[in-house]
This record gives structure tokens, C-alpha cells and sequence, in this order.
């Protein structure tokens, strides 16, 4: 199959050019049409983005949402590649689950899957899966996601196996102790609430001790690398610099939400704001920004996790954690940010950020690079619309909210995988 796009622009050039794809891979640039003709509308063209942290729920709650939904959401927000999270009913710890999950989303012309595998059976947390025999079936990363390691040898145990199998093991990094039943950031505004708080310390505590589990494998000549998520405090980041600047081989992300939203927004009582870590202080995210800026976040990732609208409609104490969110992403950094980190900077925080942190080739869009793209309008402002989502999620706390840097197109491996 042959797509010719027209109208379009790189990042960082005024030129108007276009680009034929031929069997899933860059042809090349500004050659004569063929094939099915589709026109840019005068946006601008990146790789398409990877997602290294999304929740697709599928096997066992497709109530919330499943590979279809999940991952037309993706392609709509510009992504080619998502790595999905094993926290599902069962949870992806066996090799056939992972083989089925790839086979399917294969068949749909969506976005990618890469799914990620639990680092523990049934990620209880005791005993590990069988890692290598997950990697053979096409497991993308280790993590037990949804649940924090409290058992430190294990966790040990499975940085060094997966270490000795060149994967990455990424970690929800709070002391579930010291967390408790804090359903929101621990500080003024929860104490002015009357809610249980989440501290800053939990975060940072589990942070320290899993960089010390790598200082010692690294110490050891045992190639371990670890990978923490959704990063919310400076305390935790401080650290993180720390690890970086002793030549260990940590790496973390950072979400949009917990840079666009702070512990305020919950004085609503809306659990639409509940997330795991909590939206923490306005002084957490501007440290947060700063790190993207400087190098000590690596990637940024959206954590997007889809629940019901009456698991979300529950009261602060009972509702779910977790905001959805992957189909405006780019949107939302790119209008909040895209000034003070420039386009450039976010778009490899998109792309070839999230590859380097999994080890895979930074995308391209070179002549025989693979035809994942998406054709980004930077221009046209309009309303966040959650009831057009193609997410099952249809809600969003951004509704109504005027962004621009909205996907056009996105083309996966060669296909069509979204056209608005």
C-alpha cells in the first residue's frame, strides 16, 4: 500500500513538503504523488508518539475499557505505540495472555500494543513470574504497576533477572505504610478538608530505597535498570537527580496531569482529580517542569487509566484513582508548555524520550525509517469535547478547556490509523 501526504511541515521548518510511505516504511520526501493522496492540511508532521504508561484494561474490565476503545483513544491522540499495564483481571503474568493481547491489537489498524508483563505472579509481590519466557512472548517491560513492591528482595531479585534479559523493570513508587489511606496530597489543603492524607515522604522514602537496590546490583556489574513512574514530588525528583548524577541507571517519567493540576483542584471534592500519587503542590509541579527542562525527568507519560462514570462518581474515600486522558495529551502540553520547553523538546519528550528509556531506536523520519507519524495541527484552538472521545472514559477534568496542537492524522506502520 502506497499513501502519498501532502501539505505538511517538518518540526522546525516553514517548508511545505510532502511524503510517500510504501509498505509500512518512509519512501521519501517531496517525490511524485502516488498511491492513495491525503492532504496535511498544513500541519506539522513528527514521528508519532509512544505511550510507555497506559491502562487498556483488557483482559477482565472492559467495563472501563478494552484494547478497541483504548487503543482507537491512543491513535486519536497521535500515538503509534502504547505500553499497556498488566494490573487486569487476570493479570497479564503468563506468556499466552501477553501472545493473545499482541494478536489482537494487531488485527484492529489501531495504535500499537506492547504490553508490559507483572514482575510478580499475580503481582502479589512474593514470588516472580517466569520473566524470560514473558520477554519471549513479546512482554515489553516488568512492573507491577497498580501495586507497590513492598517486599524489597523480591524486588531485587527481579532487577537483577531482568537486567540479565536487557529489560527494564518500572515501579509505583510509594511505601504503601506511609501512604496508608491518604486519598489526597498530605498538606494545608487536606488538612483543611478533613481527608487523609498521601505524604510527599511516601513517595520519596521508596524512591531512596529502590536507588540504593541499583546502587548495589550496579555496584556489582549486574546491569539492572530501573524505571519510575509517574513521578509527582521534588523531593522524589531530587533524588533522581542524585541517582543520575552517580552514573545509575535510573530513569523516570513524568504525567501531564501532575503538571497541569495541583491538590487545589480537589477542594471541589470531585474525584475526577483522585489519582495514585495524589496532585500534589504548585511547587511540586514547577520543580517537576524544571526537570523536563533540564534532563532529569527522561519522558513524559499520561498514566491514562479509565474507570467508570460511577466508579468516578463515588465520594473521595471509595472512588478508583486514575484520570483519562491519552486522546489529548499533546494538546494539553503543547498549549500549557509548549512555549517555555519548545516544540522540539516536546515532541522527543513524546517520541524518542519514551523509546530511550525502553532501549528501542529513537523513530525517525527518514527514508527507510518505519511510517509511524501523526500530522499535528499547532494552530486551530477548540474545546476539550469529552463526549467525543474514543475512549470509553468520556470525561475529562479539562472539559471545555481551549487547546491547540490537536492530531490530524496518525499513520501506523504504513496505515491509517486516525484522520479527523
Amino acid at each position: 500500500m502506497t499513501i502519498t501526504i501532502t501539505n505538511i511541515k517538518r518540526v522546525g521548518s516553514d517548508k511545505t513538503e510532502s511524503v510517500t510511505i510504501e509498505n509500512g516504511v518512509i519512501k521519501g520526501w517531496n517525490l511524485p504523488e502516488e498511491g492513495q493522496v491525503l492532504d496535511g492540511q498544513g500541519g506539522t508532521v513528527a514521528p508519532a508518539l509512544i505511550e510507555p504508561h497506559a491502562h487498556l484494561r483488557e483482559p477482565g474490565q472492559t467495563e472501563k475499557e478494552d484494547l478497541a476503545s483504548g487503543l482507537a483513544a491512543a491513535a486519536a491522540g497521535g500515538y503509534g505505540t502504547v505500553v499497556s499495564m498488566p494490573n487486569t483481571s487476570p493479570v497479564v503474568d503468563d506468556p499466552a495472555t501477553v501472545r493473545t493481547l499482541i494478536e489482537k491489537a494487531a488485527g484492529l489498524g489501531l495504535a500499537r500494543l506492547k504490553p508490559a508483563a507483572a514482575l510478580t505472579r499475580g503481582q502479589q509481590g512474593d514470588t516472580l513470574a517466569e520473566l524470560g519466557y514473558l520477554k519471549d512472548a513479546g512482554a515489553a517491560m516488568f512492573t507491577d504497576d497498580g501495586r507497590t513492591n513492598e517486599n524489597a528482595r523480591t524486588l531485587r531479585l527481579g532487577l537483577e533477572t531482568a537486567g540479565s534479559l536487557g529489560m527494564i523493570v518500572s515501579v509505583h513508587a510509594e511505601d504503601a505504610s506511609l501512604r496508608a489511606d491518604g486519598v489526597m496530597n498530605e498538606g494545608p489543603v487536606s488538612e483543611a478538608l478533613g481527608l487523609p492524607g498521601n505524604p510527599a515522604a511516601a513517595e520519596a522514602a521508596r524512591v531512596a530505597r529502590d536507588i540504593e537496590i541499583v546502587a548495589e546490583l550496579h555496584a556489582q556489574g549486574r546491569p539492572a535498570r530501573l524505571h519510575i513512574q509517574h513521578l509527582s514530588t521534588a523531593r522524589a525528583l531530587d533524588l533522581v537527580r542524585g541517582a543520575k548524577a552517580r552514573g545509575l541507571p535510573v530513569t523516570c517519567e513524568v504525567c501531564p496531569h501532575h503538571l497541569t493540576l495541583t491538590d487545589e483542584a480537589l477542594r471541589s471534592f470531585d474525584a475526577i482529580y483522585k489519582v495514585a500519587p495524589p496532585l500534589r503542590t504548585q511547587a511540586d509541579a514547577d520543580h517537576l517542569l524544571e526537570g523536563l527542562k533540564d534532563g532529569s525527568v527522561d519522558c513524559l507519560a499520561t498514566d491514562h487509566a479509565p474507570h467508570t462514570r460511577a466508579e468516578k462518581e463515588r465520594d473521595l474515600l471509595d472512588a478508583p484513582s486514575g484520570i483519562a486522558y491519552i486522546e489529548l495529551a499533546f494538546p494539553l502540553m503543547y498549549t500549557r508548555f509548549g512555549e517555555a520547553l519548545g516544540l522540539e523538546k516536546l515532541v522527543d519528550l513524546f517520541t524518542a524520550a519514551p523509546a530511550r528509556v525502553m532501549g528501542w531506536s529513537e523513530p525517525t523520519l527518514d527514508a527507510g525509517a518505519p511510517a509511524d507519524l501523526v500530522v499535528l495541527d499547532l494552530e486551530t484552538e477548540r474545546p476539550v469535547n469529552p463526549a467525543e472521545f474514543k475512549s470509553k472514559a468520556k470525561f475529562t477534568p479539562w472539559a471545555g478547556e481551549t487547546l491547540k496542537g490537536w492530531p490530524l492524522l496518525t499513520v501506523v506502520g504504513g496505515t491509517v490509523a486516525y484522520q479527523r
